[in-house]
């Protein structure tokens, strides 16, 4: 590659122009440091990518958005393309590399962890503890919740210093009629917690009901990442799109002394800081550190521990769809604002099984049978076939009443941390760019399992409550698009990447940011709790500046 006859320097170089890359840039630079973020992909332009989903005949998370081919990701459709799947399993969830990162596509649900999803080893015998727990991170998620504008009520069972930003965004005609079902069993439907706003906040709108959330809000009501990089350039931070890290050069004393980018011409640049965050998303980061592998450091850097890469999680998801006696306005909302939370911390009688199987959260769907089997046109050749067929305006009433009238119950499982779970690099698979593609193996154990086995019965129970036929669980197991675990942090360095302020324990001036950080997933979106450790990371980062 030639260099480039103007390089790039500042106080902190950033990799990653999602909401962790966009915030911790935003507060330095209100700080009076100057910052620059490294985006592997373009900008987006909302007009644009509204007019790409809204003519597409197929609408999937990644509908709206150009694919480039010098930053090539994972697509829901055509997975294997980027990924190389080493088995058992095949890792299913995807993201996004674009100015805004993955948080375009986001659904909204931003949940708290609970104390004790912190302490896992200490409390029931599996996983692993956090070096920090639930207390020491609630002052940073009261701030997460401002910085994401959260619509809720009441804790959760998370204990709150301060209210939600917002009041919760209203229950459904659908989610009303499975509080009133599920009374009699003792439970209770609760609001999600969302980054959706349920009053005009932050200078953008309330949320009108559009059920486009994933793949993208046309109003902005529901936060994503566009509106955190437009304040981080307020802010003054230097925001350089279709800038691809592909190697972190180490000097003296083990410090990184610079990123080498690659543009999409083929031109390069080299990236100089006092200080470098990772904020590239869960299986980027790693697949960065790889890339810097030397004769010196042949596992690549951060990697003293042999633990970059390992123990990727996800949320692994059962779904399950049934058909109601009564129309329950499919359709016609945010695809999910409420859901049931107390399968997270114990069984039907009352138990907390963790030391067995997975606990899962029941996210209560609006979109109808769409994740599962499809949107309401799936109905088509049935009730064409039928008879003389059915045709106009009595076609049109039928697809209506059956579309109206399902139901979808998904349930999220924690996954515990396994060694073997891993990302390292395909050297024989590149990518459209020219470089290895993450080579990932991947395989549930017994203890998640268990959860999906549990979460079936529990949705066969909960949809005989509702008075639903027809029920039917998904053959397999989906993702949640919750990437985790890949750089964690802890207190010992042979078996972590980062402290629990996300510096790494090889490089002092380089910290690793993002649900990579995460030594346990917990049963809730993680979008929250990846925002708040950032903020926690921030006092560590300033700290690094000043030579400590």
């Amino acid at each position: 590659m030639t260099a480039q006859a103007h390089d790039i320097e500042a106080d902190v170089i950033i990799v990653g122009a999602g909401i962790v890359g966009t915030l911790v840039a935003t507060r330095l630079a209100r700080a009076g440091v100057r910052v620059v973020i490294l985006e592997a992909g373009p900008r987006v332009d909302r007009e644009r990518a509204l007019q790409r989903y809204r003519e597409s005949l197929v609408k999937l998370p990644e509908t709206p958005y150009e694919a480039v081919a010098h930053a090539p990701a994972p697509r829901l459709d055509a997975i294997g393309d980027y990924y190389v799947q080493a088995g058992p399993e095949n890792f299913q969830s995807n993201y996004l590399r674009l100015v805004g990162g993955t948080l375009w596509h986001w659904l909204g649900t931003t949940p708290r962890l609970h104390p004790s999803d912190f302490e896992m080893k200490s409390r029931f015998g599996v996983g692993v503890d956090w070096p920090i727990g639930y207390a020491e991170l609630e002052p940073y998620y009261a701030e997460a919740e401002r910085v994401l504008g959260v619509a809720g009520e009441g804790d959760l069972e998370s204990p709150r210093s301060t209210p939600y930003p917002m009041p919760p965004i209203a229950l459904t005609h659908r989610d009303r009629a499975w509080a009133r079902a599920i009374a009699p069993l003792g439970l209770r439907v609760n609001v999600n917690p969302q980054a959706r706003n349920s009053t005009a906040y932050d200078g953008r709108p309330p949320c009108d009901g559009q059920a486009s959330c994933v793949p993208i809000c046309p109003t902005v009501a529901r936060f994503d990442a566009s509106v955190q990089v437009a304040r981080a350039e307020r802010a003054g931070v230097r925001i350089v799109e279709n800038a691809v890290a592909v190697f972190i050069e180490v000097g003296e004393g083990e410090r990184i002394r610079c990123i080498h980018v690659r543009r999409p011409d083929g031109t390069s640049q080299i990236a100089r800081g006092r200080s470098y965050v990772l904020a590239a998303h869960s299986i980027e980061t790693p697949k960065l550190l790889f890339l810097s592998r030397t004769a010196e450091r042949p596992h690549g850097i951060a990697n003293g521990s042999d633990q970059v890469g390992r123990h990727l999680m996800d949320h692994p998801a059962q779904l399950t769809w049934a058909l109601a006696r009564e129309p329950l306005g499919s359709y016609r909302a945010p695809h999910a604002v409420a859901g049931i939370d107390h399968f997270r911390f114990r069984d039907f009688e009352g138990a907390d099984p963790r030391a067995q199987r997975s606990a899962f959260r029941v996210e209560l769907r609006n979109d109808g049978w769409n994740f599962g089997k499809g949107g309401p046109t799936f109905l088509l050749p049935e009730l064409l076939a039928r008879g003389r067929g059915v045709r106009g305006a009595s076609l049109q009433r039928e697809l209506a009443l059956h579309a109206h009238r399902q139901s979808t119950l998904l349930s999220l499982m924690e996954q515990l941390p396994d060694p073997e779970n891993r990302i390292t690099l395909a050297e024989d698979a590149l990518d459209s760019s020219g470089l290895p593609r993450p080579k990932i193996h991947f395989a549930l154990g017994d203890y998640e399992r268990q959860g999906l086995a549990a979460a079936r019965a529990t949705h066969d129970r909960l949809f005989q409550a509702l008075g639903a036929t027809n029920a039917e669980h998904a053959p397999t197991w989906f993702g949640a698009g919750h990437i985790l675990g890949t750089y964690r942090m802890g207190n010992d360095p042979k078996t972590s990447v980062v402290s629990a302020r996300g510096r790494s324990h090889d490089h002092a001036n380089l910290f690793i940011l993002g649900g990579g950080q995460m030594p346990t997933g917990g049963t809730v979106n993680p979008t929250l709790t990846v925002t708040a450790l950032a903020l926690y990371a921030l006092p560590e980062i300033q700290k690094a500046l000043s030579g400590s």
